[in-house]
């Protein structure tokens, strides 16, 4: 998994099968080190090979020939997040026997500093720490992303659009967003030069809904038309309203907004009839303000003719096209935190606590299995597979998007989705069976 090559000069390295060189003085094992092109280029790295500096150890200068192009592939396509450093002691005590005291001290310092480095990357979530959040704590809480040689730092957020912007401005390397809020992003902003892409579906089908209390005589959603709904302005079902408008034949809707701190209180109160929030978030909030669950009627969008996506990973083109692998190893330790936290949310909700230490713990339990049984879970996710979407379906919601957000350029799903860095199939086997 390493090198003990590329910071000694290469003069002083003596040739392979000299006296002071024996053929296995160097030890060289699979390349994948993304990190290995600063230290030393593929051109560099043949060039001292031919010339008999580098060989493997325990391998005939004819079979590091051929083993050569995976050490250079690897170099290459730099499969894991890993560094220049001393194999083992034995490589080390080689070098001393080849090199002056001064270049060995200065291998020593260099490995030592590389092995203790990671990739950072800034992660932006959309919404504060509460239960969905544990989807990214828990693989941060548990060392997956350390393990994966990254120093991965989240952050709570305030709305969707909002990580999207900090993702497209630089402010940040990746995040969390709705995918309709990226397609808004792309379409109003066709010439900006960070344009996020969206790399990973977590929500399989938005979250978004609309909710009223039952006393309000709503049993449909045909009977919405005529009545007042609230909702923040940045709201994802808000904004996506005039799909579900559509879809269920619904007209003359007067809106109210507000800030989201009020949106269940001003429903609770009776200042309007409904409103639109994620079923997770919201259902939970009017319980909280006194509103038994089963006194609220929920018309989910999924289930009334809008089958929209929601939550994606987004990442900025940036760290696509400069650290591609760090972007790899990140989904692969995200996946593996997300099947840890399907299969134990409460156990999960303790590192959400340890970012937040005054949630309700019980309620974010709930909070994060409604999430998991209503958009992570669930069938359409099973049929498309955790992480991924289908091409027809995407295309619809570019299309529906572009339309219902009026958009200022139609949006391109070749634009805001990249399957490149998804992992294998295996990797993305998280999903347990549905109830």
């Amino acid at each position: 998994c390493c090198y003990t090559v590329g910071i000694v000069p290469e003069q002083t390295v003596p040739k392979l099968g000299s006296a002071s060189c024996p053929k296995q003085a160097l030890t060289l094992m699979p390349a994948h080190l993304y990190r290995a092109r600063r230290m030393l280029s593929v051109h560099q790295f043949k060039r001292m090979h031919q010339n008999g500096h580098i060989c493997e150890r325990g391998r005939t200068a004819s079979a590091s020939r051929h083993y050569i192009e995976d050490v250079v592939r690897g170099i290459e396509i730099a499969k894991t997040n890993r560094y220049i450093l001393f194999h083992n002691l034995w490589s080390f005590t080689m070098i001393r026997r080849l090199f002056s005291t001064t270049a060995v001290a200065a291998v020593a310092l260099a490995a030592a500093g590389f092995a203790n480095a990671a990739t950072p990357i800034k992660f932006q979530l959309d919404w504060r720490f509460e239960g969905p959040s544990a989807l990214f704590l828990v693989p941060v809480a548990k060392g997956y992303f350390k393990d994966a040689g990254l120093d991965v730092t989240v952050d709570s957020g305030n709305g969707s659009g909002g990580a999207v912007t900090r993702v497209a401005s630089g402010t940040y390397d990746m995040g969390f967003a709705d995918l309709a809020a990226l397609m808004e992003f792309h379409a109003n902003n066709p010439d900006a030069p960070n344009k996020p892409v969206a790399i990973m579906m977590v929500y399989n089908n938005t979250p978004a809904a609309v909710m009223a209390l039952k006393k309000s005589g709503i049993k449909s959603p045909a009977d919405l038309s005529g009545k007042k709904l609230g909702a923040p302005v940045f709201d994802a079902g808000r904004r996506a309203f005039a799909l579900f408008e559509k879809a269920n034949g619904i007209n003359n809707v007067a809106w109210t907004s507000m800030d989201p701190p009020l949106r269940e209180t001003m429903l609770v109160r009776g200042d309007v009839d409904a409103i639109t929030g994620f079923t997770f978030t919201s259902l939970l909030n009017i319980e909280a303000r006194g509103v038994p669950a089963d006194q609220v009627t929920i018309f989910p969008y999924a289930d009334n003719g809008v089958k929209l996506y929601g939550n994606a990973i987004i990442a900025s083109p940036k760290i696509l096209k400069e650290n591609p692998e760090a972007v790899k190893a990140f989904l692969i330790a995200f996946a593996k935190g997300a099947k840890d936290v399907m299969a134990d949310p409460a156990a999960a909700i303790e590192a959400v606590k340890a970012r937040d230490g005054i949630i309700n713990a019980t309620l974010e339990t709930r909070r994060l299995q409604l999430a998991i049984d209503t958009v992570i879970n669930s069938p359409s996710a099973h049929a498309e597979g955790f992480g991924q979407v289908d091409a027809a379906r995407l295309s619809l919601m570019a299309s529906q998007v572009s339309d219902a957000f009026n958009t200022k350029s139609r949006v391109k799903a070749a634009d805001v989705w990249s399957s490149s860095y998804l992992p294998s199939a295996a990797t993305l086997n998280v999903l347990p069976k549905l109830k």
